[in-house]
């Protein structure tokens, strides 16, 4: 994989969006594009060219799962990397979010300060 450096963020939660923005930035040096939800992903993320996508898994309309299959067919994001960002951690779910293709699963809610390297950590195993 490329140096890691542009993470695209997908979350429905105004606020969680925002403290997952300024640690990724701040704390972790990343450049970060948000998008509100699924439809907006896909919009903006093939332009946007991201490393990483960081997935919420449970937003309304399109969820998490549905939106990684609808990435993976979009040019360019076919092997892009992909984290889940979930409460749903148990070993059944998590080995159900990794048989989608995503690296792993962070588990909300995340500690700020620790994210940026949660990420680099599974990348980099990647």
């Amino acid at each position: 994989m490329s140096e890691l450096e542009r993470i695209l963020y997908v979350e429905d939660e105004d606020d969680i969006r925002e403290v997952a923005k300024l640690a990724l930035e701040a704390v972790g040096g990343f450049v970060v594009k948000l998008c509100a939800n699924g439809e907006r992903a896909l919009a903006e993320a093939e332009a946007f060219k991201p490393d990483l996508i960081l997935l919420d898994v449970m937003m309304p309309g399109m969820d998490g799962p549905t939106t990684l299959q609808r990435l993976r067919a979009s040019p360019g994001l076919e092997t892009t990397p992909v984290i889940f960002m979930t409460a749903k951690v148990q070993p059944s779910e998590v080995a159900h979010f990794k048989s989608l293709g995503a690296l792993d699963v962070i588990p909300k809610p995340f500690d700020p300060m620790r994210l940026a390297d949660q990420i680099r950590a599974i990348a980099g195993g990647a």
